[in-house]
């Protein structure tokens, strides 16, 4: 038996002839191959993930590997611990200074008063476990304590902050024009009579937004509307709203300053270009900006 292959391309053009020999060849060859691939499979030569080829290791952890390891994380912690202490003494005494408070009234170097039965100790140089223990408890409770002072620190340093740049008044940018005030206006998307709740000012893309008056930032971020706002409160039932801002540049919590520059001006949200949307809210409720914009600052 004999087969020809006759093959004719575009410029080529050849032909085999295969004779039974030649089929005979092809078939015994294929057959030693699949006979060794099946056997290189089943002796688990072939198989990457054969036992040959793992690497299993046999750690025993004794116990006193284990002490070592828990000793050596514990010393890690406490000197974290003492790291945040130094800090928090750096900050207690640049906020008393800032307080004007008497340096025998927070000595942030001097341990606090304390008491208790009196317990044996083991020299530093043979430190076990219940003692790192300790040591770390005796910090947190440092930590602790000097956290209470300077939470009273910070509100006082507030609380006269606050008092004396809560007076709300002038205008909101360094540069540009009113150019929107409070009340019923036709709306510049729709045309229908609409009441604007704030005054508008207008300016060039990043022209400085400042603040009118010291307090809290309680909203930084987007809102519907609004674009990118800024959201202050200024104490007595007093905030004030920053809208349509290119660039926010205070967090919330942040503690702001009278005429602190807070944001850039942008017309991201409803806007039909740049300008800053300036709100200001009593006990919740927008009110008339205006007679603010013009007072007369302390």
């Amino acid at each position: 038996m004999s087969l020809t292959l006759l093959y004719r391309g575009k410029n080529v053009r050849f032909s085999m002839q295969l004779t039974k020999l030649h089929w005979l060849s092809a078939v015994c060859a294929f057959a030693l191959l699949s006979g060794l691939i099946v056997h290189l499979i089943a002796s688990n030569k072939w198989q990457p993930n054969g036992e040959q080829y793992r690497v299993v290791s046999h750690v025993t952890y004794t116990p006193t590997m284990i002490k070592d390891q828990k000793i050596t994380a514990l010393t890690i912690k406490l000197a974290e611990l003492q790291s945040q202490v130094l800090r928090l003494n750096a900050l207690g005494d640049r906020l008393a200074d800032d307080a004007n408070i008497p340096a025998n009234e927070f000595n942030f170097s001097q341990l606090p008063v304390s008491g208790g039965p009196s317990s044996d100790t083991l020299p530093v140089n043979n430190k076990t476990l219940e003692q790192l223990f300790v040591e770390i408890e005796h910090f947190e409770n440092k930590i602790n304590y000097e956290e209470k002072q300077l939470q009273m620190l910070e509100s006082l340093t507030f609380g006269h902050h606050i008092q004396n740049n809560a007076y709300l008044s002038g205008r909101p940018i360094t540069k540009g024009w009113l150019s929107s005030y409070y009340g019923v206006r036709k709306d510049p998307f729709n045309g229908k009579p609409t009441l604007h709740k704030g005054v508008d000012f207008a300016g060039k893309e990043n022209t400085a937004i400042i603040a009118t008056a010291g307090g809290v930032v309680t909203w930084a971020g987007k809102r519907y509307g609004y674009g990118q706002l800024i959201e202050i409160n200024h104490g007595d039932g007093l905030a004030t709203r920053y809208g349509h801002n290119k660039n926010i540049l205070v967090s919330v919590g942040e503690v702001v300053n009278k005429g602190q520059e807070i944001a850039r001006m942008g017309s991201t949200g409803r806007s039909t270009g740049p300008h800053v949307h300036y709100e200001i809210l009593r006990n919740n409720k927008q009110i008339d900006p205006i007679k603010f914009v013009y007072r007369k600052g302390k």
